[in-house]
């Protein structure tokens, strides 16, 4: 586990905007280049059209203005509460897609509990198959 990351991540989900479902997001992305950005979930009362909190924290990456060289993303930590009787909340199908987009086969998607319990994954252990504009695996 990378511990400033997972810290970042649960930090952040305090920010985040859930008040339809009370489920709290945080993420944070280190990339390549070793710079950090966070985001946390944002719900919207016209469901589905709120933003996951990896969707937020790859919109800080770009809004930031990183170079296209530069946007691939290491590692995630992505803190939320366990679901469904205790199972560790991993990145819905469309933020595995947003996350494919700017990985390599060796990022890490540290998927944690408030508590720091959890599990890791590759992209293709949660995406197999997944789109891409250029073939990176």
């Amino acid at each position: 586990m990378d511990a400033e990351l997972f810290e970042r991540a649960r930090t952040v989900r305090d920010n985040a905007h859930a008040p339809y479902s009370r489920f709290a997001v945080g993420a944070a992305i280190r990339t390549e280049d070793g710079r950090v950005f966070v985001g946390a979930n944002v719900e919207n009362a016209s469901f589905p059209e709120g933003w996951c909190a990896e969707t937020s924290a790859i919109g800080a990456m770009i809004a930031a203005g990183t170079d296209p060289a530069s946007r691939r993303i290491a590692a995630i930590t992505v803190v939320a509460d366990r679901v469904d009787g205790g199972i560790v909340c991993t990145p819905c199908g469309g933020c595995r897609q947003r996350l494919r987009e700017f990985s390599t086969a060796a990022t890490v998607i540290d998927c944690r509990d408030p508590d720091g319990a959890g599990n890791a994954f590759g992209i293709a252990d949660l995406l197999p198959s997944g789109f891409a504009i250029e073939s990176q695996f």
